[in-house]
C-alpha cells in the first residue's frame, strides 16, 4: 500500500473510533464514566480485553523472540490461565463485595492511606512507562512506513497519534474504551491473518496444512524445556511467572479491572474472565 493509501485507512479508522466516542459519551455522570452504569456486556468487555492484553509490542516482539526462544513462551501462557482463574474467583470477588470503583481503594481500607497512595503511584508510573514506550513504538513504526516520505519530524508523528487517541477518549470514559478496544481487537485479529496469509505466500507456502508441517518440522519449535532448571525458560519458572505476570499486570491493574467492574454483576465478569483465559490459552 502507498503512503496516501495508509494515511486513508487510519483515518477512516480514527474516524469510526471518534464516531463510537459521540454515541458512548452521552451520559456525562461518574457512574457512567467510571463503571458505564454496570451495564456492559460480558463478551464484550472479554474481547475488547484480548487487544488490551496483546499490545502492538506483542504483536511485533514475540514472533521476533522465537529466534532466540523458540516457542517456550507457551509454557507462560499456561501459568496465564491459571492466574486468570485466580483473578475470577479470588479477586473479583473482593472487588465486586466491596464495590470499588479503584481497586486501590482495597489496600486504604485493608492497610492504611499510605498503601493506598503506593499502589495507585506505583499503576500510574507504570501505566504512564508502559503507555509511553507502546506510543513510542507505534509512532516509530508509523513513522518508517508514512512520515518519512512527507519530511514530517518525529515529534509531530508523535503529537499527532496522542491527539487523535485524546479526541477519541477525552469524554466517553470507560465505556468508549470498552467498545473501542473491541473494534481495534477485531482488526488485530484481522491483522493477524492477513499476516500470516502474506508470510505464507512469500515463503511459497500453500495452505494451513503446509504452514502447520514447516512450523512443527521447524528446529526452532520446541514448546516445553524440563532438562535444565537452571534455564530462564524451564517449564516450572515459565508456569509460575505466567501465573505471577497475569495477577500483577491484570488482577491488580486498575486499566484492566476496570473494565471488569463494567459488568452487571460478579457472574458475569467471572464468565468474562474465564472465556478470555479461554480465547488468551487458544
Amino acid at each position: 500500500m502507498s503512503p496516501i493509501q495508509i494515511i486513508l485507512l487510519i483515518s477512516a479508522y480514527f474516524g469510526v473510533l471518534i464516531l463510537i466516542s459521540y454515541f458512548t459519551g452521552k451520559e456525562d455522570t461518574n457512574a457512567a464514566f467510571f463503571k458505564a452504569n454496570k451495564s456492559a456486556p460480558w463478551y464484550l468487555v472479554a474481547f475488547g480485553m484480548i487487544g488490551a492484553s496483546l499490545s502492538r509490542v506483542t504483536f511485533i516482539s514475540v514472533p521476533g523472540a522465537v529466534e532466540t526462544k523458540q516457542f517456550g513462551y507457551f509454557q507462560v501462557v499456561l501459568g496465564y490461565f491459571v492466574g486468570y482463574l485466580i483473578i475470577a474467583y479470588v479477586l473479583l470477588p473482593l472487588y465486586y463485595r466491596l464495590n470499588l470503583t479503584s481497586i486501590y481503594t482495597y489496600l486504604r481500607d485493608r492497610f492504611g492511606p499510605t498503601s493506598y497512595k503506593t499502589g495507585s503511584i506505583a499503576f500510574l508510573i507504570s501505566r504512564t512507562v508502559g503507555a509511553a514506550f507502546r506510543l513510542f513504538l507505534v509512532a516509530k513504526v508509523l513513522q518508517l512506513l508514512i512520515f518519512d516520505q512527507f519530511d514530517i519530524p518525529f515529534p509531530i508523528t508523535v503529537i499527532i497519534t496522542i491527539a487523535l487517541i485524546w479526541l477519541y477518549t477525552f469524554k466517553g470514559g470507560i465505556k468508549t474504551i470498552i467498545f473501542t478496544d473491541t473494534l481495534q481487537t477485531l482488526f488485530m485479529l484481522i491483522s493477524v491473518v492477513v499476516t500470516i496469509s502474506f508470510l505464507a505466500s512469500a515463503l511459497d507456502l500453500d495452505g494451513i496444512s503446509e504452514i502447520y508441517s514447516n512450523v512443527t518440522n521447524s528446529k526452532l519449535s520446541q514448546v516445553f524445556f524440563f532438562e535444565d532448571g537452571n534455564n530462564a525458560q524451564y517449564l516450572r519458572k515459565s508456569f509460575l511467572a505466567g501465573i505471577f505476570i497475569t495477577i500483577t499486570m491484570t488482577g491488580l491493574d486498575q486499566d484492566m479491572m476496570q473494565k471488569n467492574l463494567t459488568c452487571k454483576n460478579i457472574k458475569e465478569a467471572q464468565k468474562n474472565m474465564i472465556s478470555f483465559a479461554v480465547v488468551r490459552f487458544l
